[in-house]
């Protein structure tokens, strides 16, 4: 098309107003879904480019949100924050929002990239990953009045939940139907859900999404149980970790409801396959005073456990899987592409839906916490949600061949 494109060109182009355009581009939370995927389809038709000075002078915005990447791991969970930025990159793009990744070691060394970067780039704001107890990022922010949204709820204040969503099963088997949102599959009846939602949307203090994770491996431990394990085991991380705390209170939670007593079921070791696979070892060969064996089943905290109680079980003699009786299982934490390639039984995390709610969650906060962006779908016209900053998300069970 001969000429400039201008904002009135796509306005004319899609038969709406000016505003909306700008509104489509700025604040796309603002306008109907079929009109804005209609200024968006004349943007791309007509060639249109946004100028981001321009956009910055008018909003005062610079329309970056910045993200720590952690250092390297061990090439299985690392993937977990993989997935967790390409879903926050798709999410933060339609809304004209770029991602800004940054490195450091530490809480005090990521406060000083936080002085760096709000310093030469302008930033809007942050989203933190890795959230602890103590948790020195969230207070320097706070206290600066910066906007920021927290992959890991805020495990020294939680606040009283406001519980929504449906019900649905967190097993779904790897060959069955396409993952859904927060969990899918047909209700299981070994699983007491009927109160648990997909979903907890709570108000007070910063804001922040999570996955429950005693939700995931008490589902794990109940699969577990239901097919005949009494002694389940688990193998977790060192004390201090909230996450593996409260990754360790789901399976306690499931042998205490069925009775099994706690001791000598469980090791905690540091999160590596080889250290996964020396708990295992230790806990497969464990009897006790009474000849009580060791566990016949096993939990483990994350992938990288899981693959070393993989190998474990098989040096034990009792491949998961196998012909061999009796059979020990295994499900992991993360489902990692290791644990679809080996056919490990595993708990997934709804990371897309984590890092959409996070960038809905921080473009509230940008734009005054006057709107729900997309956390409130089904809930949409019943009420004032303007107070929702919290949104806890249902992982689901993915069973393969191990367990």
């Amino acid at each position: 098309m001969a000429g400039r494109v201008t904002i009135a060109t796509v306005a004319h182009h899609a038969r709406v107003s000016r505003q909306t355009v700008s509104n489509v581009i700025n604040a796309p939370q603002l306008v109907r879904p079929e009109t804005r995927e209609r200024v968006r389809a004349a943007i791309e038709v007509l060639g249109y480019r946004v100028s981001q000075a321009a956009r910055q002078m008018r909003t005062g915005r610079s329309r970056l949100i910045a993200v720590r990447i952690g250092p390297a791991g061990d090439g299985i969970n690392g993937s977990v924050l993989d997935r967790f930025l390409h879903g926050l990159t798709e999410a933060a793009a339609p809304a004209g929002y770029r991602v800004v990744l940054y490195t450091a070691t530490g809480d005090d060394a990521e406060i000083a990239a936080y002085e760096e970067l709000l310093g030469a780039h302008d930033l809007d704001g942050f989203v933190l990953t890795g959230t602890h107890p103590g948790d020195a990022r969230t207070d320097w922010l706070a206290r600066r009045g910066v906007p920021f949204v927290t992959f890991g709820r805020n495990w020294e204040a939680q606040p009283e939940p406001v519980f929504g969503g449906g019900e649905h099963s967190p097993t779904q088997h790897s060959k069955a139907q396409p993952e859904p949102a927060f969990g899918g599959g047909e209700h299981s009846p070994t699983l007491n859900r009927e109160a648990q939602p997909e979903a907890v949307l709570g108000g007070g203090e910063h804001p922040w999404v999570d996955v429950d994770g005693a939700w995931g491996t008490r589902a794990a431990t109940e699969r577990l149980l239901a097919a005949g394990h009494r002694r389940v085991g688990f193998i977790g991380w060192p004390p201090g970790s909230a996450v593996g705390e409260d990754r360790r209170e789901g399976w306690a939670a499931a042998l205490r409801a069925a009775g099994v007593d706690l001791s000598g079921l469980e090791r905690r070791v540091d999160d590596r396959v080889a250290e996964g696979e020396r708990a295992a070892v230790d806990l497969l060969g464990t009897v006790d005073l009474l000849g009580t064996a060791g566990p016949s089943a096993l939990v483990c905290a994350s992938d990288s456990l899981a693959l070393g109680a993989l190998r474990a079980a098989t040096a034990h003699g009792t491949a998961p899987g196998g012909i061999a009786s009796p059979r020990i299982a295994v499900i992991g934490f993360d489902d990692t592409p290791v644990a679809q390639a080996v056919g490990l039984t595993s708990v997934s995390q709804p990371l897309t839906e984590a890092a959409a709610g996070c960038v809905a969650l921080l473009i509230r906060l940008l734009d005054g916490g006057d709107h729900d962006g997309d956390l409130d779908r089904e809930g949409e016209g019943e009420g004032d949600s303007g107070g929702r900053r919290h949104l806890l998300l249902r992982p689901r069970l993915v069973v393969r061949d191990s367990g």
